[in-house]
């Protein structure tokens, strides 16, 4: 079975590290009536809200919003540029405050001024959900910007030490009302139905019903928000970096969802694919797979593996809770985990639940999923910009 190992005739799992509760949860998930073949984990693959995150759930005929998550369309963006690490300054201090002017970042933070991309984009994308002029405002604000948690924009250096920029991120605040309000709807069908649940929060929508139409609608809109929002951001960091270096262009970019659903082929079916903290792989995909805080990330490309619906992991995938990272770590820890690269230290103590041992091992997880991708550049990090709560 190549790199797989069978949980339950439902389940297959990537994963050398998966607790107890992390299978528990997914197996939940493979009981569901709608589900069309075995749901697979990655080897990131840990606990989430909802439906595991790192899973792979193969549907027919419904959706579950709380499988694709509150960020729809959160994935990762990553830049290949003509510069080599010869071409920085030594220090890359005096650039940090130039990308926290033009990609805001944290909690419900947007552009003071809406651009005119952002404009244009809204004008060419109505979503199905007719928006208030809160939420207008914020989906123009928020676009072009990172948000929180382990959102991040990094500046990398590859093996033989050509500049990449990478970052990670999502539809913002408006994906997440979207959802909340899909993940509400879904329990409210499921009720009027009298569809009994193990967990509440895998209520699904039923192909052709109006609120499946109408949540189809809404959660490509996001997707696409999600990506033309990165786009955005990498554009206005590329511009940062090269005004800093004196010199510089892109040579290629790769922009990989990891929370999405896509209608796809498989096993002789067509089935919706929900990818939850999963990256699709192809026979050759490209994607990308960060590491946490202080480690390294990975550029691949899909084996096109059958068992995994053509995917693999997002990232490094926790080990420990937030919360139970704040209790275990200070920000002192943190601080030694990133020496020698620039961040921001002196939000030390408010980042330390992104402290790399709060995540699995990345090379651990790569390891797991040899049969999955095969990696074509090995990137560690020199700058690490994130959104502080």
């Amino acid at each position: 079975m190549m790199g797989a190992k069978r949980i339950s005739e439902g389940l297959l799992s990537w994963a050398s590290q998966l607790d107890d509760e992390t299978v528990r949860q997914a197996l939940r998930s493979s009981r569901l009536p709608i589900v069309s073949g075995p749901v697979a984990l990655m080897a990131d693959a840990h606990y989430g809200l909802g439906a595991t995150v790192g899973s792979v759930i193969p549907t027919e005929q419904a959706l579950i919003p709380a499988a694709v998550g509150v960020d729809i369309g959160c994935g990762m963006i990553a830049a290949r540029t003509d510069l080599e690490a010869g071409h920085l300054p030594d220090d890359l201090g005096p650039l940090l405050p130039v990308l926290e002017s033009r990609i805001p970042a944290g909690v419900g933070r947007g552009h003071k001024i809406v651009s005119r991309r952002a404009e244009r984009w809204l004008a060419s994308h109505r979503p199905h959900t007719r928006l208030s002029d809160k939420q207008v405002n914020k989906t123009l604000s928020q676009f072009g910007t990172l948000g929180s948690g382990n959102h991040f924009f990094e500046i990398c250096l590859d093996e033989a030490d050509g500049v990449w920029v990478v970052l990670h991120s999502g539809s913002r605040g408006i994906g997440n009302e979207l959802a909340q309000g899909y993940v509400k709807t879904a329990r409210r069908v499921m009720q009027a139905l009298q569809v009994s649940l193990e967990d509440r929060d895998l209520a699904y929508l039923p192909e052709g019903t109006p609120e499946f139409n109408a949540y189809l609608a809404d959660l490509n809109w996001a997707q696409d928000y999600a990506r033309a929002n990165r786009e955005a951001m990498m554009d206005a960091g590329l511009q940062a970096l090269f005004e800093f270096a004196g010199r510089g262009r892109p040579l290629s970019r790769i922009n990989c969802h990891h929370n999405y659903t896509a209608r796809e082929e498989h096993f002789g079916k067509t089935m919706w694919i929900t990818r939850k903290g999963a990256i699709r792989a192809r026979p050759d995909d490209l994607g990308v797979i960060p590491g946490s805080m202080g480690t390294r990330s990975y550029i691949v490309q899909g084996k096109g593996n059958p068992l995994s619906y053509h995917s693999c992991s997002h990232g490094a995938g926790r080990a420990l809770s937030r919360s139970a990272a704040r209790r275990q770590f200070r920000g002192e820890d943190l601080v030694k985990a990133m020496r020698g690269k620039t961040w921001q230290a002196r939000d030390a103590s408010a980042l330390v639940d992104e402290i790399p041992q709060a995540y699995k091992d990345i090379d651990q997880v790569m390891a797991d999923q040899e049969d999955l991708v095969t990696v074509r550049h090995t990137l560690r990090q020199i700058l690490n910009y994130k959104g502080v709560r």
